[in-house]
């Protein structure tokens, strides 16, 4: 009987320490893809950002934005030369550069706005809170986030 009595003890601690004794903190995030978007466009394009997290960690990031056709401003070549020309940076970098960021820091306060590019890192910022306030929830809703010209 004591043995039965100490398994039974045992099973029951075992399962507190899966459950957390049955809290989860309400700030981690829950694992699965996380989507946020601006709500509308501008400059012709609208930017979003796509994380997906893992044990609570940012794991992967896709940051960019589409024309109303779906077309990938990172992919449009003649845009990517002007900016660059312009600004310093172009999409294909500087978007890159925000996610992997975001990736080593896991914090979206110590992400640095790349120069060039300073609006886009102001949505970025956004975007990845939007984002992140969906995965503390479990939400796989897209997020969608006003603009400040709307």
């Amino acid at each position: 009987m004591r043995k039965k009595s100490l398994i039974i003890l045992l099973f029951v601690v075992f399962c507190l320490y899966l459950t957390g004794c049955g809290s989860e903190n309400p700030e981690s995030m829950k694992s699965g893809y996380y989507t946020a978007e601006m709500s509308g466009y501008s400059h012709g394009w609208k930017e979003y950002v796509c994380i997906l997290v893992k044990n609570d960690s940012i794991i992967s990031i896709e940051f960019n934005a589409k024309d109303p056709s779906g077309f990938i401003k990172a992919w449009d070549n003649a845009y990517m030369r002007d900016m660059k020309t312009e600004a310093g940076t172009y999409p294909n970098e500087y978007t890159r550069l925000y996610g992997s960021s975001l990736i080593t820091t896991q914090d979206i306060e110590k992400v640095d706005t790349v120069s060039g590019a300073t609006h886009s890192g102001g949505n970025f910022y956004k975007l990845v809170y939007a984002a992140v306030e969906q995965a503390k929830e479990g939400n796989p809703d897209v997020a969608v986030v006003v603009a400040e010209e709307e």
